[in-house]
Order: structure tokens, then sequence, then C-alpha cells
């Protein structure tokens, strides 16, 4: 734990009253005059005994505070001046503000508008992705909401700023400096400072202050000179040395720096170069260039043009750290050198350090750069490098094509139009065929009643015109595998150009669709393939059947008219005449024969009609059946990805602005 010292405070020039030497001036002060007898006198003790005990145990609370100098104005009005200065003592020792590190917030700039934009696009987009992500990946997007809404909830007035450095960079002696007084213990014994100290120009941050840990005891305010109005508003944080071989002194480093508002960082010619500065501090906190101060300390110790050899040097090495340099009036992080021991550049930092102050700007562009980093870390689980085309991922036209087709061939709904027109152009036969024809294939068929196709008929009649038999294994196994290629395939096509977890769960909706698929689509062959399926169901019958029926008749009728006018002129009953009988005869056994195949001619068109129309509808249904369970859920699962697409790019898009990374 950090001592405070009282060394070198004593001195003519630079004493420090630390607030107990004006107390203990006071009371001798009380006791030994003229008025420090009677009851206020005693009162006055009474509180003075109070708020040293508060001041031991760490600081007094204002409103306390303030009670306590009622009281000794009561005492009387010759001891107001000096109740004024113990208040300010108290304030200074505990860092505490009247309202508790809150204070009312001002009007937004624009940069604290497009921050808000982007925050509100971030919670969106881990709401709407929570459920598609696992919870480690969404873990530090969460926890820059959480931090950004604790900073934007506390004193936009003051402006959190860190040291930080390795060890014996001189970081505490460059704190003491910019403070004006010793605060932070300096030395040789290493590691010299073990927690963080602050150092607060001004009232209200005590909620900042607390958020960061650091207690009472070790918050300390300034000395009042001149200079230090130009950091009203700053709250300075000395911390242990980042490379210190206690865990703890790193852990306390870690913490405050990613809740700091920005960085000091501090190098010494020696170990400016360091591999742990560069690649676990300065690398991964590159998009934070403009909240970030880089100082080489101890520049009295190089001679001539060396120090700037060292600074430049320094600045290389921040380049490929992929931090942007401020030059030239270009946002970016602020390198200088100076001397903390001398005060050779210290002057120059302060006035920086009070310009950025005013500024009042640092908390946004700490936030800002923090979005931009968990935006950065979430860029391959939102954008991928394949093409989604400029209206965003979709199945296309081509795709849901081949997948209906697909559906449509898995379902048999070629083979049902085939045998929906090969039904129509048998029913057409069996009604505008000759008579002779008919009944030779009614005799056929009582003659063999044990053939293959007469079981099969006789058994699709005997289970009623509903019933399909069930189709081979065979071919069942084939259809499922054909619907499972088809449901890859779509999915295949859906998921290009999608990052991975947004392609695993798109190809999981799919599949999730496709699980009973195969059974809905047999349903629908049953249900719309029946009419085809069962030979007994005949199909409708065009307006030409029956003239059809009446010239196929009319030929019969001539045929018998014919062999009956040719009968009685062989048993001499009619008048023998051998031409015209034998012509009647003659034509009806052509005329039937030509009206059949005029009639199969003309049911080519109606029959392939036929067949069509049964196809589409089985296709069609196959196709609704899909949508429904597949490509809707598929379509679906895009849209949501949009949706979170739009949101990040509402994440990221401010980074062009704000961001001050090379990247």
């Amino acid at each position: 734990m950090t001592a405070v010292t009282d060394r070198d405070r004593d001195h003519a020039g630079d004493r420090w009253d630390d607030g107990f030497i004006a107390r203990s001036r006071h009371r001798a002060n009380r006791k030994g005059g003229p008025r420090g007898s009677g009851a206020r006198a005693g009162d006055a003790l009474i509180d003075d005994a109070l708020l040293d005990a508060a001041l031991l145990a760490g600081g007094l609370d204002e409103q306390a505070e303030d009670g306590a100098e009622g009281r000794r104005k009561a005492a009387g009005a010759e001891d107001d001046d000096a109740d004024g200065a113990d208040e300010a003592i108290v304030r200074a020792v505990s860092g505490a503000g009247s309202d508790g590190g809150k204070a009312p917030s001002p009007p937004l700039s624009p940069e604290a508008q497009a921050l808000r934009t982007r925050l509100d696009a971030l919670r969106q987009l881990v709401g709407l992705s929570r459920t598609r992500l696992d919870g480690k990946t969404l873990a530090e997007a969460g926890r820059v909401l959480d931090e950004a809404a604790a900073r934007r909830g506390l004193s936009p007035q003051h402006t959190v700023v860190a040291i930080a450095g390795a060890t014996g960079s001189g970081k505490s002696t460059l704190f003491n400096s910019l403070a004006g007084v010793q605060i932070s213990e300096t030395g040789l014994r290493r590691p010299t400072t073990a927690a963080p100290i602050a150092c607060s120009w001004s009232d209200g941050a005590a909620g900042l202050l607390d958020r960061l840990e650091i207690p009472g005891r070790l918050r300390r305010r300034p000395r009042e000179t001149p200079e230090a109005e130009a950091l009203r508003g700053m709250v300075l944080v000395d911390l242990p040395d980042l490379d210190s071989a206690l865990g703890a002194h790193r852990e306390h480093v870690d913490r405050v720096l990613a809740l700091v508002d920005a960085v000091v960082w501090v190098v010494d010619p020696e170990k400016y170069a360091d591999a742990v500065l560069h690649e676990r501090y300065l690398r991964p906190l590159a998009g934070h260039a403009e909240v970030t101060f880089v100082v080489l300390n101890q520049v009295d110790r190089l001679p001539g043009d060396a120090a700037d050899l060292v600074l430049d040097d320094l600045r290389r090495l921040l380049d490929d750290d992929g931090i942007a340099l401020g030059e030239h009036g270009e946002p970016g992080a602020t390198v200088l050198g100076l001397s903390a021991l001398t005060g050779e550049g210290v002057g120059e930092l302060r006035e920086l350090l009070g310009q950025f102050t005013q500024e009042k700007g640092a908390a946004t562009r700490r936030i800002s750069a923090d979005v931009d980093q968990a935006a950065l870390r979430l860029r391959p689980l939102y954008v991928a490098d394949g093409h989604c085309g400029p209206s965003g991922p979709e199945i296309g036209e081509a795709a849901r094509a081949e997948f209906e087709d697909r559906l449509a061939e898995a379902v048999g709904a070629y083979a049902a139009g085939l045998a929906a027109e090969r039904a129509w152009r048998r029913n057409a036969g069996k009604a505008c065929g000759t008579p002779w024809l008919r009944l030779w294939r009614w005799y056929e068929s009582r003659r063999a009643p044990r053939s293959l196709a007469s079981l099969a008929l006789m058994s699709a009649k005997g289970r009623g015109s509903g019933a399909v038999a069930a189709p081979p294994p065979e071919e069942e196994v084939t259809a499922r595998q054909r619907v499972e290629q088809a449901v890859r395939t779509v999915a295949d096509e859906a998921v290009t150009g999608l990052p991975d977890p947004w392609a695993q769960a798109v190809r999981e909706t799919a599949v999730r669709g496709a699980e009973r698929l195969p059974e809905a689509l047999d349903e629908l062959a049953v249900t719309l393939g029946a009419a085809v399926a069962v030979p007994g169901a005949k199909p409708p019958r065009p307006a030409w059947w029956p003239v059809a029926v009446l010239a196929q008749a009319a030929m019969t009728l001539v045929q018998i008219f014919g062999g009956l006018w040719l009968v009685g002129q062989i048993v001499g009953v009619l008048e023998p005449k051998l031409l015209p009988p034998v012509l009647f005869m003659v034509a009806g056994i052509v005329g039937g024969p030509l009206v059949e195949w005029a009639c199969s001619i003309a049911a080519r068109g109606p029959a392939r009609r036929y067949g069509q129309d049964a196809e589409r509808r089985l296709r069609q249904a196959a196709a609704g059946c899909g949508r429904a369970r597949v490509l809707e859920p598929v379509a679906a699962e895009l849209l949501r990805y949009r949706e979170v697409r739009e949101q990040y790019a509402a994440v990221a898009s401010g980074g062009t602005k704000l961001s001050t990374t090379r990247q």
C-alpha cells in the first residue's frame, strides 16, 4: 500500500498542509486564545475531535461537514475563517463532491449523439444475436454497454486520466510534478506505487473514483496554483507498475485502464521498446489513439540530439503498433519528451492536458473507441468474405426452382402426370373403341383373373378408391434421400456469403423444417395422386365423347345391319344382292377403327393437358409444403441476419469518424 510521506513538505517555499497540520494549529489557537474557555470552546473541541476521527477513517461526507460547520458558526463569528479552511482540507483529503460524482447532463454534442445511436444499435445487435451466438462471444459487447452506461451516468464535467508505465519510468514523479505537491511516493525501491492514487482538480468526482475503486484515503487534491486552474475538471490517477512482479499490481492496472477516459503512457529511454508495453497494452489499445498520450521521460539523461532520435524511434514503434499519431493537425496520439525531475516539458504536457480536459469529450471518445474495438471483434460474426448481393443474403429464384423440382421429383409429380395422361387416353380408348375390342378385353380379363395386373386391379377395387399400395422400401429410401439432398442444396445456396454462426443457424433451420417433409409429401401423393394411381378412377370426359360413342355405335349397327342383310340373302329370305350388304359390313368394320383412331388422335391434346394439370397440381402442392416447412423458415432466418447486419453497420459506421486506428 502506498504511504503518503511528509518528508520535504515543511520546507519554507513548498510546504503542503495535509489537514492535520492546520488542525493542530487551529486547536492550539483555540486552547491558548482568550476565547478558548467556556461552552463554545468546549463544543469546538468536540467538533474537532469528531472531524479528526473522520479524517483518520478515510474522509468525511460533505453533509456531515456542513453540519459541523454550522455548529462552529454557532460557537462564534471568530471561528468562521478557520472552519472554512477545515472544510477545504477535508475535501482535499476525501476527494468527495457534494453531488456524489453526478451532475446535470449538458446538451449532447454531435459526437455524443452519434455515440448514443451506436450504443443503441449495439444493444439491439446483442439482443437480436443472443439466441444465435453464445454468451462468451457477446460478453465483450455487453461489457462495453455496461461500462458506457456507468460512465454516462457519472459527471460529464470531469476527465479521468491515468498515468501508466513500467518500473522506473518516473510516472509517480510526473504525477507529483503535475499535482504540484508530493502525493505519490517515489524512490529507488521497486515497486514503489502499490495501489492507484487519485488527484482531483475540482469537486464532484467522487462517483468516478468510486467506480475506479479508489478508497478515500488515496484521494488527494493538488496545490492551489495558477497553473492548476487550467486543469480544473481533470482527475489524475497514478497506477502501479504495469510490469510489476506482483500480480495484484497488474490487476489494478488492467482494471483501471479499462475504465479511465484517457491514458498517459510514461516511458524512459531504456524501456520505451519493451515488448510487454507494446504487445500487451499499446497494440490492443491502438484504437484509442485519440485519448492516448505517450511521454518519453528522463530526456535530461540523453545528450545532444539523442532525445530526438529516441522520439523518432518511439513514433516508429507506435506506428508499427497501429496507433495513429496526432501530427500535422490530424487526430491521434500525442507524443512528446520531458523530464519530470527537472520540469523540462512538463508545462507543455500540462497545457495539452488542460486543453484536453476543457474539451470535455474524452469520455465520448473513449467509449466510441471501445465500441470500435468491440465492432472489430464482432466483425467475423456478421460480415463474411463472400458476396451476398446488394439486398443481402436471400434464396434466389434459380435455387427455389431447383428445390421445387427436386421435391416434385421426390413426390413423383412427373410420373403421376404421365400416369394421368395414360389413364385419360385409356378411358378414351374404352369409350370410343369398337364393341368387339371391348368384349375381347373383358373376355381376357375373365379368362386370366390371376394375372398380376388383374390381381392388382381387384385389390385396388376391394380397398376402395382412397387406398394406394405402399411403395417398395427402395422407393421410400430414394425419395427421402432426394428430399434431404434438396434441403441441403437450398441451404447451401442460402448461406452463400454468410458468416459461420449464421450459416450454421440457417442450416439448422432447414434441417428442422425437413424432419417431417418426406411424410408430408407422401400424404400429398396419396391425396392428389389417388385419381391417377388407382386404375378404377376415371378422369372427366370431354364434350365430344358422346358424339364419338354415337358414331362408334352407328358403325356397329351398320356392321350388324350388313351382316343380317347378308345372312337373309344366304338363307333365301331376301333378294340376293351381295354388294350392298358387303358394303355396309365393310363400312362398319372399317368405320369403327377409323372412329377409334380419330378419337385417339383427338384425345392426345386433352390427355396431355390432363396429365400436365395433374403434374402441376402435385408439383404445386409439394412446392407449397416445401415452402412452408423449409423455404419460409430459412427466409425468416435470413431476414433476421439482415436486421442484425444493419444494426452492426450502424455500430461500425462511427468508426470512420471517431476511430483513430490505421486499420
